[in-house]
């Protein structure tokens, strides 16, 4: 049996977040021994560290978390390597492993942006062009994942009047988004097993995810 690879940040203070989101918070309200059994609390934005955006995260009316069918959040893909760098908007010219995507998949985009968390430089990282995102939609992919904090535009770079048009190509369509992925340098170029499970919240615009994944044999 191949060893499962953890794709997700772990959830802590640090846990890699949009600045326009506050930080999580977490506190012990029981502990042993003192009490009879410790408990702990934890206050945080849906979108904090790795996660799972609901179609209802952009356009009313539609999924919420809840709804999502678990064959879209799980079954195969590819780990596609990405050549972009710092604030670069790419296109699919920059996927070196597009030839690998096939119907259905759930298909990571690694830009090594996941080794940047926790500094300055993981605010300033590559994103999806629309004709990408519209590329994708058209080979009709379950989901699309990324290892920074957006497929979108990063927060610095965005003019008034922002309208988040990578999420809306792609929720829009019904095409998931995940993303803060980390940990792919073993999966990189390659066709993979994922599963990527939120948490099962009523109406919620999305969800924390503990994303996994291994290479198909």
């Amino acid at each position: 049996m191949i060893a499962w690879t953890d794709l997700s940040h772990r959830l802590d203070p640090r846990a890699p977040r949009i600045a326009l989101f506050p930080p999580p918070t977490f506190a012990t309200v029981a502990e042993m021994p003192v009490d009879p059994m410790t408990v702990s609390r934890m206050d945080m934005v849906v979108h904090t560290g790795t996660h799972v955006d609901a179609p209802c995260h952009f356009v009313p009316g539609a999924e919420s978390i809840d709804e999502i069918d678990l064959s879209r959040l799980t079954g195969e893909g590819v780990v596609c390597r990405v050549d972009a760098g710092e604030d670069e908007v790419y296109g699919i010219d920059s996927l070196l492993d597009r030839a690998l995507v096939r119907r259905g998949d759930i298909v990571v985009l690694d830009t090594g942006w996941w080794r940047h968390a926790g500094t300055a430089l993981y605010a300033r990282h590559p994103s999806l062009s629309v004709e990408l995102a519209q590329w994708l939609v058209d080979r009709g992919v379950s989901m699309v994942a990324v290892d920074t904090g957006t497929p979108d535009l990063p927060v610095p770079l965005r003019a008034d009047g922002f309208t988040w048009p990578v999420h809306l190509v792609l929720l829009g369509a019904g095409v998931l988004i995940a993303e803060h992925l980390t940990n792919l340098g073993s999966l990189s170029g390659q066709r993979v097993e994922l599963m990527l499970a939120p948490l099962n919240i009523r109406g919620s615009d999305g969800a924390p995810v503990r994303a996994v994944g291994r290479p198909l044999t």
